[in-house]
């Protein structure tokens, strides 16, 4: 398949841009955009060259963060920049959308996938550490699972689990086999040491997530006594092996104003991280605790404070439930990432557990047109309310009918749970939700 012209220009673009910050980042940072102009055709993501413009001459937070940027190990920096940007988000998602057209299908810009069950904790509500290595993806299905994203376009890869650190020597094998892709993985971090630190430099292309409840009471209350301390000790290796990282949070009821606060945020930049991705409690499996589901105002807090720190800290915030506005609602089921469960289930959420499929028994590109996915294909979005986007969350009778119409199967491990008990759990959470999300959604988007 041949570049297009565009393509070229962009790869090139990107690079020569590369090359001009690496010699003198604080020098040519001011100097970026002028000098991107004259490379770039003036109509091209004018949008976005703008908002760095304003950046660059603000030097605000965003400014701040691509400094920070410069901190990290050049060999690492480069494969991330190289991997992400032009892999993954310009020659990447060309061929996605080719192939989304071709096929009639979603092509994912993600997929993430367990490398195995097993975890080294056993924390409260997690039910990982139970079935202990009863399931794993092998290295050759990992393997195979990447070779097929990349014919699709899609260069970005993310380990789940169980902890996928439990399997590193396979984890930085692949990392080894595909240089050309990125690995980001969801970890508890306590197995980060120097040993770890030292494989990362040497791959270049594997970033964790590290997963925290908020400070040492909050953390360690769930995951166990001195998780806290072990944590952060791996962020100091890393920040002094200047490494990137980022911060996984799941946000509750029970945790939104530690996670949420400005002591929160400044200590994670502080200790090194370059983002942090914010996940709404979900109320998945039997026996699932609704209790912890935020309340709307809490909900509503959370929206408000992440959007304000995003605009102030030099670190990049995420969430996951109510950044649906940016993405245009839902982005599972394929559209821009996929799950692929430790027996090969592959699911169109990591917390939707119904499929239609296996991927030792079809091809990537034929789950992507298994009936749950197409299902989801044909749907999306859910709700014309982009802070409403999920099917089960916030939308429960959608999921239902998705996967009594598509005959998909519940892939829980060990205790299945059907979708009307599923979504029935979800109906009081969404119909309180819908009156706050309207709400704010006017407000954002009075012209809707």
């Amino acid at each position: 398949m041949g570049k297009s012209i565009r393509e070229t220009m962009q790869e090139f673009t990107v690079n020569q841009a590369l090359n001009y910050l690496e010699g003198n980042p604080e020098e040519n940072i001011p100097k970026l955009m002028a000098f991107v102009d004259r490379l770039m055709p003036k109509d091209w993501y004018t949008s976005q060259r703008n908002a760095i413009r304003r950046s660059i001459e603000e030097k605000n937070n965003w400014y701040q963060l691509i400094l920070r940027l410069y901190e990290l190990d050049p060999g690492v920096r480069r494969a991330f920049f190289q991997n992400f940007i032009t892999n993954a988000s310009l020659k990447g998602s060309a061929v996605q959308d080719e192939m989304s057209k071709k096929y009639n299908c979603n092509i994912p810009w993600a997929i993430l996938l367990d490398p195995t069950t097993a975890c080294n904790l056993n924390c409260t509500g997690c039910w990982a550490a139970e079935y202990g290595h009863q399931y794993n993806l092998s290295l050759e299905d990992i393997d195979s699972i990447v070779r097929q994203g990349k014919e699709l376009g899609t260069y970005m890869y993310i380990y789940t689990g169980g902890e996928p650190t439990v399997r590193r020597k396979d984890v930085f094998k692949i990392c080894e086999m595909h240089p050309d892709c990125e690995f980001l993985a969801f970890t508890n971090g306590t197995m980060i040491d120097e040993e770890f630190c030292q494989e990362m430099l040497r791959v270049k292309n594997f970033v964790p997530a590290i997963s925290l409840e908020g400070f040492e009471k909050a953390n360690d209350g769930r995951r166990g006594d001195g998780v806290y301390h072990k944590v952060r000790h791996a962020m100091e290796l890393m920040k002094e092996h200047k490494l990137p990282f980022g911060i996984s949070v799941c946000y509750t009821s029970q945790n939104f104003e530690d996670v949420s606060s400005e002591e929160f945020y400044d200590m994670m930049i502080e200790s090194g991280a370059l983002f942090v991705w914010y996940f709404h409690y979900m109320p998945v499996g039997h026996g699932a605790v609704t209790d912890l589901l935020p309340t709307p105002e809490q909900r509503e807090e959370m929206y408000r404070r992440i959007r304000h720190f995003r605009e102030t800290k030099p670190i990049f915030g995420m969430d996951f439930q109510n950044d649906g506005e940016y993405v245009g609602g839902c982005i599972a089921g394929g559209r821009r990432y996929l799950h692929i469960n430790a027996k090969g289930d592959v699911e169109p959420c990591v917390f939707i557990h119904y499929s239609n499929v296996n991927i030792h028994d079809v091809s990537l590109l034929d789950a992507l047109r298994s009936p749950i996915f197409q299902a989801y294909h044909d749907n999306q979005p859910f709700n014309n309310n982009h802070l409403r986007p999920c099917p089960m969350l916030e939308n429960p009778g959608r999921l239902k009918q998705l996967v009594k119409e598509t005959g998909a199967v519940n892939t829980d491990y060990q205790d299945p749970e059907s979708v009307d008990e599923l979504c029935d759990r979800c109906v009081p959470y969404a119909k309180n939700w819908k009156p706050t999300a309207d709400k704010l959604w006017e407000e954002s988007h009075p012209e809707k």
